[in-house]
C-alpha cells in the first residue's frame, strides 16, 4: 500500500489491526499535527454504541452504516446483535480495500453485509444488493458517524442527507457525528486537513450551525446536537473529555 486510507487510520486509532505501515505513520503524522485525533475516533465509537442502542429501543431492526470502513470489534452488527439478534446491517463502503477486509471478517453472517459503493451516490448505494435486502417500507437506522467531513461541499452534503431521508420510511432515524473545532487550534485544524490532502479523502471540519443544516428534514431527539460526549451518556464526561472529541453529534427521526 502506497497511499495511507482514512478507514485504516480509524482503525489504528481504535486500536484495531486492520491496517499497514503506511496507514500506521499517517495516523502518528496526524496524532502530531492533531493530538486529539484519537479521542475523536473513541468518542465517535463511543457514540454509535448509544445510538445504535437507542434506536433498538425504538423498534429500529435494520441499519444502513454510511462509510463504515473496517467492521473491527465494536461495530454496529456486534452491538445490534446484543440487543436483537435478528437485526439486519448493511455496510457500506468505497474503498476497495477496506470492503475486503470487510467481506472476510463478515464471511457466513446472512443477517450482515458489505457493498462498495460511494456514498455520495445515493442511487448506487440503496440499489448495492446488500442494501437492497433492507426493507426501506420499515423503519431503517441510517447512521452516518465520521462520514460527512468527507463530503466538503456543503450544498452537496446536505442534498445527501436529504436523499437518504427521501428513501426511508417514516419512523426511521438518521445518527451523525461531524468533526468540529471545541479544543483543537485553528493551527491544528490546518495541520490536520493538511495530513488528510494526502490521503484521497480529504475532509472538512464543520461548525455547530452547518452540522445542522445537514440535519434539515428530521425532528432531532433530547439531547439535540450536542458534542459527541454529551449525547445521552453513559456517565456525565468532564469538560475535558468533552473538548478533546473535537466533535458534534445528533439522532433525527423522519
Amino acid at each position: 500500500m502506497r497511499r495511507p486510507n482514512s478507514a485504516r487510520m480509524y482503525d489504528y486509532y481504535l486500536g484495531g489491526s486492520a491496517n499497514f505501515a503506511v496507514d500506521r505513520e499517517a495516523a502518528e503524522a496526524g496524532l502530531s499535527a492533531m493530538p486529539y485525533a484519537r479521542d475523536y475516533a473513541v468518542a465517535n465509537r463511543a457514540f454509535l454504541r448509544r445510538a445504535v442502542a437507542y434506536l433498538l429501543e425504538q423498534g429500529v431492526g435494520q441499519f444502513l452504516d454510511l462509510g463504515s470502513g473496517i467492521p473491527t470489534v465494536g461495530n454496529v452488527h456486534e452491538i445490534a446483535h446484543q440487543q436483537d439478534p435478528r437485526a439486519r446491517i448493511a455496510y457500506v463502503d468505497h474503498e476497495p480495500v477496506a470492503v475486503a477486509h470487510a467481506q472476510a471478517l463478515l464471511e457466513g453472517d446472512e443477517l450482515v453485509s458489505i457493498d462498495q459503493a460511494d456514498i455520495r451516490r445515493p442511487d448506487e448505494v440503496l440499489n448495492a444488493p446488500g442494501v437492497a435486502r433492507l426493507d426501506f417500507h420499515r423503519p431503517v437506522g441510517v447512521l452516518a458517524v465520521a462520514i460527512l467531513p468527507f463530503v466538503p461541499d456543503q450544498q452537496e452534503a446536505t442534498a445527501l442527507t436529504a436523499a437518504y431521508r427521501r428513501a426511508c420510511a417514516p419512523g426511521s432515524h438518521l445518527a451523525v457525528t461531524h468533526i468540529s473545532q471545541l479544543a483543537a487550534s485553528s493551527e491544528q485544524v490546518a495541520a490536520a486537513e493538511e495530513v488528510m490532502a494526502q490521503t484521497p479523502t480529504p475532509v472538512r471540519w464543520r461548525g455547530p450551525e452547518e452540522i445542522a443544516e445537514l440535519l434539515h428534514g428530521y425532528e432531532l431527539v433530547e439531547p439535540g446536537l450536542v458534542p459527541t460526549a454529551s449525547w445521552r451518556p453513559e456517565r456525565a464526561p468532564t469538560e475535558d473529555e468533552v473538548a478533546r472529541a473535537n466533535a458534534y453529534a445528533a439522532v433525527g427521526r423522519c
